[in-house]
């Protein structure tokens, strides 16, 4: 049985400066919130999902989007399965065959959520960690 893509939890970008780039989506947009606690970085809140913003230079974090599945062992097993080469680090980083940087995340423990109504229309019965819950609520955005 194959993993299921529940979702983009987020998309991250290289930006020339952090602060014009902060500005632009800010001026534009109402995001949730934006976290500078890194520097040369910032996260844009959308609810449960995000935009990160890596300033070029120094820093190593390259453009890539984080897919939410329901199963990231099992997404594990297939990549190696098919030979996919599952990069170094403390992250869940592989190459499709075009080169992009991917990110997997599993559903269960991460603040990204669907609807039950979005979940059952997709054929899909999760729930979340009390971790994510956790920050969820923090966030004001679970009970």
């Amino acid at each position: 049985m194959k993993t299921r893509l529940v979702g983009i939890n987020h998309v991250a970008l290289q930006v020339d400066d952090i602060d014009e780039s902060v500005a632009f989506y800010t001026e534009l947009f109402e995001p949730t919130s934006v976290d500078r606690s890194i520097p040369g970085a910032a996260f844009i809140r959308l609810g449960d999902q995000f935009i990160a913003l890596f300033e070029r230079g120094p820093r190593t974090e390259e453009q890539h989007f984080g897919l939410v599945v329901d199963d990231k062992e099992a997404t594990r097993a297939a990549l190696e399965e098919a030979g996919v080469e599952i990069l170094p680090g403390r992250f869940f980083d592989f190459r499709d065959p075009s080169g992009n940087l991917l990110q997997i995340v599993q559903y269960d423990q991460v603040q990204f959520t669907k609807t039950d109504r979005i979940l059952e229309g997709m054929g899909l019965e999760l729930s979340k960690s009390e971790q994510a819950l956790d920050e969820l609520r923090a966030k004001g955005l679970a009970d």
